[in-house]
């Protein structure tokens, strides 16, 4: 039911004349926010080295071209400005080196044992750990100690191409600028040892990575500390022998260091004592420092750098926490709906089982219509077929298509036309209700059938005096195109599932506008149908909550509606109900501190309903962002048999669903499909309804195009399966 005017999206004129649209809002930003969370969480996969890593090792190879004063050198290889020299630490110095940090855990603890015994070291650090940790560098410069580059990623440097080394280099100075404000022209490659250890695959490298200004430092004392031998043994493995000056290799990340630490709480104070200095390098060789500051644009691309590396830990670490709440969520909301479900039916289902007395008196029908004439005739007439007493009253609300000269034509005993200027469908019910005749209120809408006993199912629960109001068994009439077997799915299993739960919770949040019935006496007590919210039939359920009224649910009292046929039509209806479900929620959001039955549904009800149909869609689409991150970049296997098997959960219950309204399970073959494409689009309604909501924007009624193809399964209504031009693809 409907306002009755048709929003374009906002269009440009291209040269020429012709309309150019452009992308409207709606869709503009939630793609702006889904863009930003994947480049969010590529930055966070690349700094973690999940994205572009590579840990191929090269196996050693031949040293023919490598020259023989390098292999026969010392640690530290100059190849700059077409150098090829090395150089040695002089003798009772000792340089000692740390490599792949920093490290959160361990590098403070090294750091500290350094500053103990006024010792100064060299950490080789890797880019992605000072992107991560870049308050540690900072601390090893202000310490005295000297940084130099350990790569970006920790890749094998001869697997890569120059560019891809420049990449490694730049990325790594980058990280530098941003945490310390410094550049180094030292440098380390992955997985080095001593320098005749340099073969003919490493080389041609070393000496590029010269033509860059850069010093290479391998080692020539390794405390094998990596293999965890002991403290001893990395004391042993560290010390030089005749008072010679090192190069010496440790680690302070990539595990356990604990006996690296202990190691050099011993070994520096001894070492100290037989007249060793350790110096960093530059100390070590008296040469000018290996460390520049950074100024100008290169500082704040750094510090721009460091910047979003913290952003995309954090967002990604909220994401995973919010998709942790909504797994837990989904999981929890699934295994209350098998419970209280199952609940529900058996007690429906058992046998004598009775609401009260029967309820035999006649009741009025409720019809708004508002251009509905090609479905009105089929509507009235499944009403007529009726088991129950009805009297049928069609609320005309301003239609142009002759909707009501239709049903006046049809001549039927009990059925009643009323006319009213264009006012929206609460004012076309409030018309209705003054113009009814009976105690009982059924409302349905103009593109909805119901089979020959609906209105008897749907007002026996009247029989006990503490129901004011009933739910019926909504169904998609249209479910033969791909995007009405959609609908289906979730009308069985989200919303009449879930109806059984709060049936049993006694906090049913909405009637269907398609099929529901109120005592008057209680529409008339909370004031009858409001133009407050978009959801008038979630909101004047609220209010029969809050006013003490029982709602329940009544599974055979089916109805069959016509659901949107196109992505644009099914867009505008979830709109206005996502938004007005939001609205529905504020309006009555005093109940959570209220008393009595009012206060009942406010703490128990509303986050139910906030929780399972506003907050949980709309991250459920983290899901699918983790999914398709963990199958791209890995562990792709176990991504992939997590995600089976949370859709083996929603199968479960989809077939436990309909299993229990007694529906084919063959609908269900489009589950997966569904779980992938519809949801995504309900969660951009969902969010578009959250823009709407914080930023105060209105939204009217919109009426969707109706085509007449629906009929109640066994009901008199003539078959009208022809092809209408009206109907549209589903994209």
């Amino acid at each position: 039911m409907a306002s009755r005017t048709r929003r374009h999206g906002p269009a440009t004129t291209a040269r020429g004349g012709s309309p150019r649209r452009r992308l409207p809002m709606r869709l503009l930003l939630p793609m702006l926010l889904l863009v930003a969370l994947v480049a969010m969480l590529m930055l966070r996969g690349y700094v973690h080295s999940e994205i572009l890593a590579d840990h191929r090792i090269q196996p050693e190879a031949a040293t023919d071209k490598v020259p023989e004063k390098i292999l026969d050198g010392g640690p530290v290889i100059d190849t700059r400005s077409g150098r090829t020299t090395s150089l040695k630490v002089p003798d009772h110095r000792l340089v000692l080196t740390f490599d792949d940090g920093p490290d959160p855990t361990w590098t403070p603890k090294v750091l500290d044992v350094l500053k103990k015994h006024h010792a100064h070291a060299v950490f080789f650090v890797t880019g992605t750990m000072t992107s991560r940790y870049p308050e540690l560098v900072r601390r090893m410069v202000d310490e005295g100690h000297e940084v130099g580059l350990h790569t970006f990623n920790h890749p094998d440097l001869s697997y890569q191409s120059k560019s891809r080394i420049d990449w490694e280099l730049s990325q790594n100075q980058l990280a530098l600028a941003g945490a310390a404000g410094i550049r180094s022209s030292l440098f380390r490659p992955p997985y080095s040892s001593f320098a005749d250890a340099m073969d003919d695959k490493s080389w041609p490298v070393t000496e590029y990575i010269g033509t860059k200004g850069y010093l290479t430092v391998v080692n020539n004392t390794d405390s094998e500390d990596w293999q965890k031998p002991g403290v001893d043994r990395i004391i042993r493995n560290a010390t030089p022998h005749g008072g010679k000056g090192a190069i010496v290799l440790m680690h302070d990340s990539g595990g356990d260091r604990h006996q690296t630490v202990e190691a050099l709480d011993t070994f520096l104070p001894e070492m100290q004592e037989k007249g060793y200095r350790f110096d960093n390098l530059t100390e070590a060789l008296d040469a000018p420092s290996a460390l520049t500051p950074v100024t100008g644009v290169d500082l704040w691309k750094g510090r721009a750098w460091i910047f979003l590396v913290g952003a995309s830990d954090d967002i990604t670490g909220v994401m995973v926490v919010a998709l942790a709440v909504v797994g837990a969520t989904v999981i929890g909301r699934f295994v209350l709906m098998l419970l209280l479900s199952g609940a529900h039916a058996r007690r429906v289902r058992r046998k004598g089982f009775r609401w009260g007395p029967p309820v035999t008196e006649p009741v009025t029908v409720l019809v708004p219509a508002y251009n509905e004439a090609k479905c009105i005739e089929n509507t009235v007439r499944s009403l007529m077929a009726s088991e129950h007493p009805v009297e049928v009253i069609v609320v005309d609300d301003g239609s142009s298509d002759g909707t009501a000269r239709i049903v006046e034509a049809m001549g039927l005993p009990n059925v009643r036309v009323v006319r009213q200027l264009n006012a929206g469908k609460p004012a076309a019910l409030n018309r209705g209700l003054a113009n009814a005749s009976h105690d009982i209120i059924v409302m349905m809408d103009g593109d909805t059938v119901f089979e020959p006993a609906t209105v008897r199912e749907l007002v026996q629960p009247f029989g006990d005096p503490k129901v004011g109001a009933v739910a019926g068994n909504a169904k998609v009439g249209n479910r033969d195109s791909m995007i009405g077997a959609w609908q289906h799915i979730e009308y069985v299993m989200g919303f009449n599932l879930d109806r059984r739960m709060y049936d049993i919770l006694r906090c049913m949040p909405t009637i269907p506008g398609a099929v529901g019935a109120f005592r008057r006496s209680a529409l008339e007590r909370v004031g009858g149908m409001s133009d407050d919210t978009l959801a008038e039939d979630t909101d004047i359920t609220m209010a029969m909550h809050r006013d003490g009224w029982r709602v329940v649910y009544a599974e055979n009292a089916r109805a069959w509606t016509e659901a949107p046929e196109s992505v644009q039509q099914l867009w505008s209806q979830r709109y206005r109900w996502s938004y007005g479900t939001m609205q529905a929620i504020w309006k009555h959001r005093r109940a959570i501190v209220e008393k009595g039955p009012s206060g009942r549904f406010g703490r128990v009800g509303l986050p139910l309903v906030a929780m399972f149909m506003v907050v949980a869609p709309l991250l459920a689409p983290l899901i699918d962002v983790f999914l398709l991150y963990g199958v791209v970049f890995g562990p792709t296997q176990k991504t992939i048999v997590a995600w089976l098997g949370v859709l083996a959960v929603q199968l479960v219950c989809a077939a436990y669903a309909f299993r229990l309204d007694r529906e084919r399970m063959t609908h269900l073959i489009s589950l997966p499909l569904q779980q992938i494409l519809y949801r995504q689009l309900m969660y951009v309604v969902l969010l578009q309804s959250w823009i709407t909501a914080l930023t105060g924007g209105r939204l009217r009624w919109q009426k969707l195009r109706r085509t007449g193809v629906v009929e109640a399964p066994g009901g008199p209504v003539p078959s009208q399966r022809t092809r209408s031009s009206d109907r549209r693809p589903v994209a």
